[in-house]
């Protein structure tokens, strides 16, 4: 049986792992189905994996996808990246590419030369997330050189899992092959949504369960707590929210805990118990854990200042939870500002408290917001509808 493997080599996951899954579920009804991860990977993500009864494979060494300052940090860091790259393209000769495809997490930008070794040797699929963020416009340069070199093989293929993606690459990468990504959306498992749905957790013994008061607003984030996902926009919101009002809880969920010295800054803008911090681990080992905790939310906010079309998002509105996050990237291709959520502008923690605020006292806004959301996400960005996408191109790749 023709076989799809899907590859990566950091340690950190999140949403593209999660939109790989997704993909899956379409695919492995016509391929035989392989994941390539590193050893160290994250328990929960490979509970994940075995959730869906897919057969997975480690390799070492791997590396953390941080970013890292100064030059001795950032120096160490790319030769751990080349070492792992190297081990990952041993791993994958153990499979018989010949009669394969490799979807892999790697960027040309970065991986030109492990990429042009898989082309030489198999089809291989790469899926952008995000535009690239750069002024520089010698690296911009170097990128386009880079992203030229690699269009002249017919084994690499590119996928866009949003539209503002596909579109920055337009110039980059050769016409002929920018005129062939296919834009297999970020979405939601359609499944886990209809069962949530049909027997709708009970808020009390959900908010029981993790420690949630509910009696209160429920104002959640699901995402990394990092700069880029606007944390202390969040925390400077919550703040003000709190200062006008005595009856909200900011919930924030994310795959690891804070350190400690980002607990100190949190706990410096004076919430208390009114901020509760969740790793995803302590939600539970399955997914649809997680699709429960966040249907009982009365709001989720998400203040990025870089996002490709965030995962956690999606689920909150196809949850019919109404949302806010901002106007960067990809985000308004699902946000219709005051259509199917509210957009604020990056950076702008008085606009996000003034959105948590309105919210809380507009229950008709925020059912409306709730429903127009969740039809707009189930009719658009759905696992069926990119694994379909995806299926299509995987066959007509491994066509004669």
């Amino acid at each position: 049986m023709q076989q799809v493997i899907y590859a990566w080599n950091y340690l950190n996951w999140g949403g593209a792992q999660t939109y790989l899954l997704s993909l899956i579920r379409t695919v492995r009804k016509e391929f035989d189905v392989v994941i390539v991860l590193p050893e160290g990977s994250s328990e929960q993500l490979v509970k994940f994996i075995e959730n869906e009864g897919v057969r997975y494979e480690f390799f070492s060494p791997s590396y953390d996808a941080e970013r890292h300052t100064g030059v001795a940090a950032r120096l160490s860091a790319r030769i751990r990246k080349i070492r792992s790259e190297a081990a990952l393209l041993k791993k994958l000769r153990e499979f018989d590419l010949s009669n394969s495809i490799v979807h892999v997490e790697l960027a040309p930008w970065y991986s030109l030369f492990a990429l042009v070794w898989l082309c030489l040797r198999t089809r291989v699929f790469i899926t952008m997330h995000n535009a690239l963020d750069t002024r520089n416009p010698l690296r911009r340069l170097l990128w386009r050189v880079k992203l030229r070199t690699i269009s002249h093989f017919r084994n690499f293929k590119v996928f866009a899992s949003n539209e503002h993606s596909k579109n920055y690459f337009q110039g980059l990468y050769s016409d002929e092959l920018f005129e062939k990504i296919a834009v297999t959306y970020t979405n939601v498992d359609a499944s886990e949504i209809e069962t949530v749905e049909a027997a709708p957790p009970d808020r009390e013994a959900i908010c029981g369960k993790y420690g949630l008061p509910a009696d209160r607003f429920l104002i959640f984030c699901v995402g990394q707590f990092i700069d880029r996902k606007g944390r202390w926009v969040f925390m400077e919101a919550a703040k003000r929210v709190s200062e006008r009002t005595e009856d909200v809880t900011f919930v924030w969920i994310a795959n690891s805990p804070p350190s400690e010295a980002d607990l100190e800054r949190a706990r410096s803008y004076g919430l208390g118990d009114e901020f509760i911090f969740l790793t995803s681990g302590e939600v539970g080992g399955d997914h649809i854990d997680l699709m429960r905790l966040l249907s009982i939310a009365d709001a989720f906010a998400l203040a990025s200042y870089i996002e490709g079309l965030p995962i956690s998002l999606l689920e909150a509105m196809a949850l019919r939870v109404p949302s806010i996050s901002t106007n960067v990237y990809a985000i308004p291709e699902a946000v219709k500002d005051r259509e199917t959520g509210l957009l604020i502008e990056p950076g702008d923690a008085l606009a996000l408290a003034d959105a948590m605020a309105e919210l809380r006292n507009d229950p008709e806004l925020r059912a409306e917001l709730g429903s127009r959301g969740r039809d707009f996400v189930m009719e658009r960005f759905t696992d069926r509808q990119a694994g379909r996408l995806a299926l299509e191109r995987y066959l007509e790749a491994m066509s004669p």
